[in-house]
């Protein structure tokens, strides 16, 4: 139940503090006063889209707080689902800043709009002037109808059937795009299946590039190779006394006749045979290079016919590796095995989606079910509820027909059919009802829900359009009975309405410095006698409106 509801700085209104009570509460004011400028904040509460055009003051930020009475209402999970502190008086806060930017709050804990949104679902049903007209909609004719399920029902066939509608067309989509896959890779697989096969006839290995090149490279200069290395070990050792091995041995032969003479002998003769040993090795190493160095012009062929194709597959394919061929050769041969196995997956595939369009009829079938059952307690409610509101002779049928497919609401389409008078064709309400009827109608279809909800508050903006005499009395007749099951809030423009009301609250303009102001006040019993008497007749009232509006009030 909403307890006390304060806003700050939000359009008309600079700040205002209401407190509602239990029961039947009326809000009345002329047009254009502000009563649904209050509506509007509250609306920011239940995670409404904000803007910072409703700031009055755009140098301030608009604040909207209202505490709530949830004791009973079962949405502990709810906060302990959005690690919210719960607590039987629920605050909720919403903050507009100049900027534009907003920021909510439950119970001073930081939270997303989507869980006020989820939260407000289950504090207050806000029925706005415009919501009459959803009457003609078919996708709110079946929410109707499934709010009114069974209440000894403890399943949910709308919430298995949503399940079951999620998970078909989340695997038709799968199939959908697996085909069109498999079609698109059918009409390529030809020209991939010709690159992996250029690719694997080159028999590419990761290091050849680099081997071919220095092989190349080195036919390329052999006979220069084989020269310089001649002459390299020429250098060391020839048949003369002038190499330089033969030198050395000279000097080693030297030493060793005088190496007991003199202490550095032994140190300087092991460095010259050292030396000797180093470049009689590199003189032997040259030999050995040289005779592996051989220019053969068959192997040059086969070398550059090698290179010049891996050049060739390097830039048709546009890369500047060996190895980035081969990545290429492996990523083609992946997707050639995933085409060949697409039929087995597309057949996997379907058969999960025969099942699950199975479930999904199974799912239909039974909400259809719970959807007649709620429709025949519709129209059996309904009745004693229009002819309350003066409609005695009114005629109320709910047809279900399937639809012409399946969809997110069901595989229902549903017709309100409806005839205020004796006799005459029963047609769809939209086409046949007046907007008096279509309030009432409303009005008696709200009335029946709040006996199938928790829903502790509900909200009319002027649902009493088109209606007036004794009808008012009967809708008033209508909201206190309500009235006995949750809380009602009603603006309203009747008096016959706002006089049954246990509270009234008075929405009035009033001129401040060079503004305009929305203010909103509590009336007591004689002010509201001036008030209903106003409403009745004009301001200043008239003797005989305030004796109605007194008789009103007893």
């Amino acid at each position: 139940m909403l307890t006390t509801l304060h806003i700050e700085n939000y359009a008309l209104i600079r700040e205002s503090d209401i407190r509602f009570g239990k029961g039947f509460v009326a809000i009345t004011g002329e047009t254009g006063a502000g009563k649904s400028i209050m509506l509007g904040a509250l609306g920011l509460l239940l995670g409404q889209r904000a803007d910072s055009a409703v700031l009055a003051d755009r140098d301030r930020k608009c604040i909207v707080e209202a505490q709530f009475d949830i004791a009973g209402l079962g949405l502990e999970p709810l906060f302990a689902e959005a690690d919210v502190d719960y607590d039987d008086q629920l605050v909720l806060r919403r903050e507009v800043l100049p900027a534009g930017k907003s920021r909510a709050f439950a119970n001073d804990t930081p939270v997303q709009l989507p869980f006020l949104r989820t939260l407000g679902a289950h504090l207050i049903d806000i029925h706005s002037q415009h919501q009459t007209l959803t009457l003609a909609d078919s996708s709110f004719r079946l929410s109707l109808l499934d709010d009114l399920k069974d209440p000894k029902d403890h399943k949910d066939p709308k919430a298995a059937y949503a399940a079951a509608y999620s998970a078909y067309t989340a695997l038709k989509r799968q199939l959908e795009q697996l085909t069109a896959a498999e079609a698109a890779n059918r009409r390529e697989q030809d020209y991939l299946q010709f690159q992996y096969d250029e690719l694997a006839a080159a028999s590419l290995q990761a290091d050849e590039q680099e081997q071919l090149e220095q092989e190349s490279h080195l036919l390329a200069h052999a006979e220069s190779v084989r020269e310089g290395l001649a002459q390299a070990a020429s250098a060391l050792d020839d048949d003369t006394d002038l190499s330089t091995l033969a030198r050395l041995r000279q000097a080693k032969s030297s030493l060793a006749h005088i190496e007991s003479y003199h202490p550095d002998m032994p140190a300087l003769l092991a460095r010259v045979d050292s030396s000797l040993i180093e470049l009689s090795d590199i003189y032997n190493e040259l030999q050995h290079t040289a005779d592996t160095v051989t220019y053969s012009p068959e192997r040059q062929q086969q070398v550059d016919d090698r290179l010049a194709l891996l050049y060739r597959l390097e830039k048709k394919h546009g890369v500047d590796s060996v190895g980035e061929l081969i990545a290429l050769r492996d990523d083609l041969d992946s997707r050639l095995q995933d085409i060949a196995s697409l039929d087995d997956r597309i057949k996997d595939l379907m058969e999960q989606v025969d099942r699950a369009f199975a479930a999904l009829q199974s799912a239909a079938t039974a909400l259809t079910a719970a959807r007649r059952a709620a429709a025949r307690r519709l129209a059996e409610g309904i009745l004693p509820i229009l002819h309350d509101l003066g409609m005695p002779e009114a005629r109320f049928e709910v047809h279900l027909a399937p639809a012409v497919d399946y969809g997110p609401q069901g595989h229902d389409a549903v017709q309100f059919l409806f005839n205020a008078n004796r006799g005459g064709e029963m047609r769809d309400l939209a086409r046949i009802a007046s907007g008096g009827e279509l309030s009432r109608l409303m009005l008696a279809i709200k009335s029946m829900l709040t006996s199938h909800t928790l829903l502790p508050t509900v909200v009319f903006d002027e649902i009493d359009t088109g209606v007036s005499g004794d009808i008012a009395g009967a809708v008033a007749r209508t909201m206190c009975h309500m009235a006995e099951r949750m809380q009602v809030v009603a603006i309203t423009h009747l008096p016959q309405i706002a006089a049954r009301a246990t509270q009234h609250l008075k929405v009035y303009k009033e001129a401040v410095a060079d503004t305009t102001v929305s203010r909103i006040r509590q009336l007591d019993a004689e002010s509201r006698v001036a008030e209903l008497a106003v409403m009745l007749s004009s301001d200043p009232p008239t003797a005989a409106a305030l004796q109605t509006a007194k008789e009103l009030m007893s």
